[in-house]
Order: C-alpha cells, then sequence, then structure tokens
C-alpha cells in the first residue's frame, strides 16, 4: 500500500547476460555504421536474386528511393524486466531485428501484406506480434528514435535514424485510424470521420493551441502575465496517507457530501462518515437494508445521489445484475435513516429506465430545496421532478409507487448509445456515448447538442466537467481526454461550446496516459474508470487536480501543468499530445473509487482537499501536502 510516482523508463543496457560483452553506443557518431552494414548486406542478397518480405504494406508505406526495406525497418529490440523494483531494467532482447505491418485476422497466423479485411497487427522479428490499438499504450521518445509499448510485457523499440523513427510513428496511427473506423487514414477518410471543423483531431499540430494557453492564463493570477506562455510554478505537493478504516462490508460505491458526511453503499446498507479537513471518518451509523422501509429485494444499489442539502438519498439499483439500467429509485431521509419512497420512471403512461441520475448543477445538492435531478438513458436526456402531484412523497407501504414526473427532455430516436454524464454549476450538461462522442446541452434545451464532440475510437465510460464548464474530462478503457471548450465567436467573444457552436478553432484534445510500464502493472485486465476533476462548486475557484482508478492504482494528474503547453512530456510527440506525469496511489486490492473531497476541506497547508480512495473493504483519506518537490 502506499503511494508512489510514475515510473519513467530507465537507461538502456545492451548487455543482455553477464557473459556478453560488447557495448554498443546509442549516440550519434555509433548510428551511421550500422545502416551502412545492412546495405552492405543488403547488396549482396540481391546480386544472389534471394527473396525477402517487404517492409510493409501500412496505409501509409511509402518506398524510399535511397533505403532499402531491410535497412528502414531494421531496429534494436529491448525488453523491460523486473517490474517497478530495484532491479528493474533494459535488456538488449534483439540487437538487429526488422519490424513490419501486416494485416491478420485475431488467429495466430502471419496474415499477409494484403488490404483485405482483418487488422493491422505490429510484427518485431519472432518475438511480437501484437495488434495495433491503444491497448499498446504505446509512447513516443521522438528526442531518443525509440517507443516503448505493451505486449505480453514490456518492449522497447530503438531506431536507427530520426527519419525511420517518424515513418514508424507515422504508419502504427494510420494503422490504428483503419483498425478502428475500417478506413483507409487518408486525409479524405479522416475529415469524413471527425468533420471538418475539428481540424485538430486531423492534424494536431494545425490545432489553435491558444485557447489552452488563454485558459491558463486566466487562472494564472497575476503570476502569469509576463507573457512568457508559461505557466507559473504551483507547488504539486506530496501524497501523504492519513489514516485507513474497515468499509465494513463489500463497498459498491461513494457519495461525498459538501457538508457533514459523506456514504459509502455496501452489500448490507448505507454507512455514514464524518467529514473533515483530512478526510472522512467512520461514525458507526449505519442503515441496513432490508427491514421497514426496505429495498424490497432489489439488487444493491450503483448509484446514490445526495439530495436538498444533503439530508436526502436517492438510490438506484439496477433491474438485472451486471447491467446499469433501473425501472424506479428510492429516496432515503438521512436523519431517520429510513426510505420514505419509492418512485417510478414512466413517460405517457408506459415504464421507462434510466442508466444513470445526477443533480441539476454541480452544487445543487446543497439547495434544502432542490426537487429535481436528471436522468440519462441510452437514447434518453431528461430532467424528473418530484413535486408533481400524483409524486408527492408519500411511504412505499401505501398502495403503488408515486411516479416521477418528466418535466422535460427529449427521447431521441436511435444511435445516441448515451452512456454517462455530469453537470457544470449552471446546469450545462456533458454527455458521453459509446461511439466515444461527447456531447454539450445547454441548460435549456435537451434536445439539440450545442457542441458534438467526434470520438477517438473508444467508448465513454464516465465523463466529468469542471464548474465553470471550460474543460471537459473524459474516461475510456485505457485513456483519459480532456477537451478545453473555449473558443472565440464572430463577435471576438470567449464563450464556452455549451453556448454556441465552435466553428472552426477548436483546440486539440489532451490525453492523459499511463506509461507502457505501469500499464503493464495495472494489469492486462483492468481498465481506466471514474475520472474526475476535484470538486468546487463557487464561481472562481479553479479545481487543480484529476484522478482516474485503474486496478490498484488511483492516478493523480496537476490539472495545471497538463494544460501547460510548454511542459515537457508534449515534446518531441507526434499527434495527440499525451500526458504521463502523474502520481500514484497504490492499494492492496482493486479500488472501487477515488474523489477528491469538496474544497471546503482544504486546508492551508494543502494545495487540495483530501482524496478518498474506496476499496471493497477499506477507505482511505490521502492528503496533498504543500511541501515543494527538491
Amino acid at each position: 500500500m502506499g503511494t508512489s510516482q510514475s515510473r519513467e523508463g530507465l537507461e538502456f543496457t545492451d548487455s543482455d547476460s553477464d557473459h556478453e560483452h560488447e557495448h554498443e553506443q546509442h549516440d550519434e557518431d555509433a548510428q551511421p555504421s550500422i545502416p551502412n552494414q545492412l546495405d552492405e548486406v543488403d547488396a549482396k542478397l540481391k546480386a544472389l536474386k534471394l527473396k525477402y518480405s517487404s517492409s510493409s504494406s501500412s496505409p501509409s508505406n511509402s518506398d524510399s528511393k535511397t533505403q532499402t526495406p531491410l535497412t528502414r525497418n531494421a531496429v534494436k529490440l529491448y525488453l523491460h524486466i523486473g517490474g517497478n523494483t530495484p532491479n528493474a531494467k533494459w535488456i538488449l532482447s534483439d540487437k538487429r531485428t526488422f519490424y513490419k505491418f501486416i494485416k491478420s485476422d485475431d488467429g495466430d497466423d502471419d496474415g499477409d501484406d494484403g488490404d483485405d479485411g482483418g487488422y493491422w497487427f505490429l510484427k518485431v522479428g519472432s518475438k511480437v506480434r501484437a495488434r495495433v490499438s491503444t491497448e499498446m499504450q504505446l509512447k513516443m521518445f521522438g528526442d531518443q528514435r525509440r517507443v516503448d509499448f505493451v505486449s505480453d510485457g514490456v518492449w522497447a523499440l530503438k531506431f536507427l535514424t530520426d527519419e525511420f523513427y517518424r515513418r514508424f510513428v507515422t504508419e502504427f496511427q494510420d494503422c490504428m485510424f483503419e483498425n478502428v473506423y475500417g478506413l483507409a487514414a487518408t486525409e479524405e477518410n479522416k475529415l469524413k470521420v471527425y468533420g471538418k471543423e475539428f481540424i485538430g483531431w486531423v492534424k494536431p499540430e494545425a490545432a489553435d493551441d491558444s485557447v489552452w494557453e488563454d485558459a491558463v492564463s486566466d487562472e494564472g493570477g497575476s503570476g502569469s502575465g509576463s507573457g512568457s506562455g508559461k505557466t507559473p510554478e504551483r507547488p504539486r505537493g506530496d501524497l501523504m496517507e492519513e489514516f485507513e478504516e474497515a468499509a465494513n462490508g463489500g463497498v459498491h460505491t461513494v457519495t461525498l457530501g459538501a457538508l457533514d458526511n459523506s456514504f459509502l453503499v455496501n452489500d448490507t446498507g448505507v454507512r455514514v462518515y464524518r467529514n473533515f479537513d483530512r478526510g472522512i471518518q467512520d461514525k458507526g451509523v449505519a442503515v441496513k437494508f432490508g427491514g421497514g422501509g426496505s429495498l424490497r429485494g432489489t439488487t444493491t444499489p450503483n448509484k446514490a445521489l445526495l439530495m436538498r442539502a444533503e439530508t436526502n438519498m436517492m438510490l438506484m439499483s439496477p433491474l438485472n445484475s451486471g447491467k446499469p439500467h433501473a425501472s424506479r429509485l428510492h429516496q432515503m431521509d438521512i436523519e431517520t435513516g429510513k426510505i420514505v419512497t419509492e418512485w417510478k420512471f414512466e413517460k405517457d403512461g408506459a415504464d421507462i429506465t434510466m442508466r444513470d441520475i445526477t443533480n441539476d448543477t454541480k452544487g445543487s445538492q446543497l439547495d434544502p430545496s432542490e426537487s429535481t435531478f436528471l436522468g440519462l438513458d441510452d437514447n434518453r436526456l431528461c430532467q424528473w421532478d418530484m413535486r408533481e402531484k400524483k409524486g408527492m412523497v408519500q411511504n412505499i407501504a401505501g398502495s403503488g409507487s408515486p411516479v416521477l414526473h418528466w418535466s422535460q427532455g427529449h427521447q431521441f430516436s436511435r444511435g445516441t448509445n448515451f452512456q454517462c454524464f455530469a453537470t457544470t454549476g449552471d446546469g450545462s450538461i456533458v454527455v458521453g456515448s459509446v461511439d466515444g462522442k461527447i456531447r454539450l446541452y445547454s441548460k435549456t434545451s435537451m434536445r439539440m447538442a450545442k457542441t458534438a464532440f467526434p470520438g477517438l475510437g473508444s467508448p465513454i465510460t464516465s465523463v466529468d466537467v469542471t464548474f465553470d464548464g471550460k474543460w471537459v474530462l473524459g474516461t475510456t478503457d485505457t485513456y483519459l481526454v480532456l477537451i478545453c471548450t473555449l473558443f472565440t465567436d464572430k463577435d471576438g467573444k470567449t464563450k464556452t461550446g455549451f453556448g454556441g457552436r465552435m466553428g472552426n478553432k477548436i483546440g486539440a484534445p489532451r490525453l492523459l496516459k499511463l506509461t507502457p510500464l505501469d500499464s503493464h502493472l495495472a494489469g492486462t485486465g483492468n481498465k481506466f474508470h471514474g475520472g474526475h476533476f476535484s470538486w468546487v462548486t463557487e464561481n472562481g475557484k479553479q479545481e487543480r487536480h484529476l484522478v482516474a482508478t485503474v486496478g490498484k492504482f488511483s492516478v493523480i494528474w496537476d490539472f495545471q501543468q497538463v494544460k501547460n503547453s510548454a511542459h515537457e512530456c508534449y515534446r518531441n510527440q507526434q499527434g495527440l499530445k499525451s500526458c504521463y506525469c502523474y502520481k500514484i496511489v497504490l492499494k492492496d486490492e482493486s479500488i472501487v473509487e477515488s474523489r477528491f473531497m469538496h474544497d471546503n476541506f482544504a486546508v492551508s497547508d494543502s494545495p487540495e482537499a483530501p482524496l478518498v480512495v474506496a476499496t471493497p473493504m477499506k477507505v482511505s483519506s490521502i492528503s496533498m501536502s504543500g511541501k515543494r518537490h527538491g
């Protein structure tokens, strides 16, 4: 258990055993001789009229007149061993081998270099064969002519020249595009997939990055007005685990309050925790499922929503285990600990389901008179109202369940495949979909999205948005995508995509990823889930961090660092900028949820409110000290 920094790649060694004494240099002076040697071998092979396979027929493959395919695809292959132990190191797995991109089905055959059917795979010698996908977690080191990736282990390729390195990255990205969309990676097809307004998705280097810099400048205070374009340094802080307590049952979900209490839903009921400036602490109070005012034998709730100044909680239980859809809600009075009402979802006299619920605004759970909340289903987005005459609060012992009033919303005919949503401070709505699209709806209309960001090929499993609506965070299985919603309209005014169509001046998104090593250590079957900003509910305050969970890791990014275009992670990258600078909280079992407490609980010596990390059997509170790194 405990906390750790992200573990960057170690120095390469060219010796793969204690008996190998030859050490090849990796500096610029050593490189020219290798292509020359290979060219000599290639010339001799040609003289003998022997056949060997061409380098690749990937979508972007173009032959060079000055280099042979054999030379262009020559690489050194390294393997990382030792995990994150003190003995961790890179070893030379193959001093000189060759890569190629092949098309194949998911079988074990090598496939061929044709263009008919199948998926693109990367094959490196006889040791690596991996389907080109985000699961490879490819990381680029342009200054080292190197890429790292995951494929039943952590590997690295070292290229002979800058040209060969860039060619590989371009081929890889083109193969990825075709694997995701089933279309060749031509400019025409990229525009077809993403749309002409989203030039940043097609050509990140041509995108308008000024919106990121403007936003950083606005948040940086007086320290950012120097005109240097660099983000002022903020103390990042060290992680410090304050305490850990037993969760008293298998935890399903965590609901943090901004006032006195927070709540954990487990197998047996709802357990109450007290909020204070070092985290949350068990009060020894629990509301048990069963008995009077029970959940009537439904499955354990997968969603808990605080309402009415956090005196009431809405509990949503799925109809079937393993699926999120629910047909009704239970309303619990926190002060009495009793279920006071069971609500039904109904529209036009027909029962319907919801897959998610959330508050009208990011802070409306603090409103004592709150009587409405939002609902989301695969093709529905709506607002529910508990004030309908037919739906006055009543005991579930009465006849039937009261019906929630469909206050406003829209039932889409088909194809939206909504998965998750969140609200801003003013009630604007962001929705994530299976196709990877992220849609922005104004607070006045749920019928037509003001802006729809194209997907990058991975389903959005959860979504969050800052209080001011300027930033949206989408979670996928293998990465997080951070989008800036700011744009300048035709009158020169700065707006967000919730309030108008963004046109063609849209900044390219940024990706938050694990390094290949950390991804491998997190476990093959573990996926990112629950990406969130830290929590503020006041105009003028800015979220400081982002957190997401994967396996036994809670992963924390510094928000201001991610936004900074001059950040070192973004140097020498091709394509969308990816940030790998984060801190890790490591637990001894898989983490259910990681959430920052409300900004109310940040103290003077800490740059952030505590982080609450829940595993099925334990709940921990993590503080971030105000110490600067040396």
